[in-house]
């Protein structure tokens, strides 16, 4: 096992001025109710550092009974090798500040912040409800589950870019591909010789199958690009989980469990128009770039 925390620089890619100010793809610009010429996404945290706490473990540590699963099909189908993970951050329950500006904790733990599936809470929890949804642990997410099954960005998207998802407007369905692909894990008999359930209880977290092996040359849209080792089964850095998830809003995985849905022909447009333009990853732990130096960097550039 090995451990590191401490200071690295960011791999996630996303264009946040975009996308969570305006609901925009930059990309699709031209199809927007209020138009403008298509262009290429802007990295939002390019050239940023991130507080990072990398843990290796091995397989056997991690699964239910302790066994350490091969690549075998056999393996990949059995329930034993699929885990699943959130976390959490908490701080006490009161601060108390003094006339000279320190500040004291008091009070229990109280959790305000959780993560499993990247962009849950930020995509699919309405703004009244992130608090109560951060402050509890996954095991709750029942309560939740109508965000995914009639998520406000696949009414919006119909709206915003008229006439270019006529078939997602006209598909009144519940969603049950992201019910399953954020709540419970993707059963067997979904996609060919894939799942990753964890069983019927709803709750978000990044599920992966440790029987599946890393390829030697990842595919950036994971599973939806045919890359069974990528998002939604666990999450490489590399993986382009922004555009996995538009897509898979937008109607690219709803023909998994309704063979009778065609996605617009928008479909594989539809992407925040972002690359990898942070610090290279490295092929050895912790495998985030090293941080920027706020003495040898430009904000919005990367160091590498």
């Amino acid at each position: 096992m090995r451990v590191f925390a401490g200071q690295r620089a960011d791999a996630f890619h996303v264009d946040l001025g975009s996308i969570f100010d305006l609901g925009a793809l930059r990309p699709l610009n031209s199809h927007h109710l209020i138009f403008e010429p298509p262009a290429a996404g802007v990295n939002g945290v390019q050239g940023t550092n991130i507080h990072t706490i990398a843990i290796q473990v091995p397989k056997a540590d991690l699964t239910r009974n302790g066994n350490n699963p091969d690549s075998s099909a056999a393996s990949v189908m059995a329930a034993g090798s699929v885990i699943g993970v959130w976390a959490s951050a908490s701080r006490q329950q009161a601060r108390v500040r003094d006339g000279r500006g320190r500040s004291t904790c008091h009070g229990p733990w109280m959790q305000v912040s959780r993560l499993g599936n990247p962009l849950f809470n930020e995509v699919i929890v309405p703004m009244a409800a992130k608090d109560s949804w951060n402050s509890q642990d996954p095991a709750s997410d029942s309560q939740f589950a109508q965000y995914v099954t009639a998520p406000e960005l696949a009414g919006l998207l119909p709206v915003l870019y008229p006439g270019v998802f006529a078939n997602l407007a006209a598909y009144k369905k519940p969603r049950a591909d992201l019910a399953a692909i954020l709540l419970t894990g993707i059963p067997s008999g979904i996609v060919a010789g894939f799942q990753n359930y964890t069983g019927p209880t709803q709750a978000d977290m990044l599920r992966l199958n440790v029987a599946i092996p890393p390829t030697a040359k990842p595919i950036a849209l994971g599973l939806v690009g045919g890359d069974p080792a990528g998002f939604p089964n666990g999450r490489r850095i590399n993986d382009d989980v922004v555009t996995i998830e538009l897509r898979a809003v937008a109607g690219a995985t709803i023909p998994l469990v309704d063979p009778g849905f065609t996605p617009d022909g928008a479909i594989s447009l539809v992407a925040d128009g972002t690359t990898n333009t942070n610090g290279a990853v490295k092929s050895t732990f912790p495998f985030l770039a090293a941080p920027g130096g706020g003495y040898q960097t430009t904000p919005g550039t990367t160091h590498s």
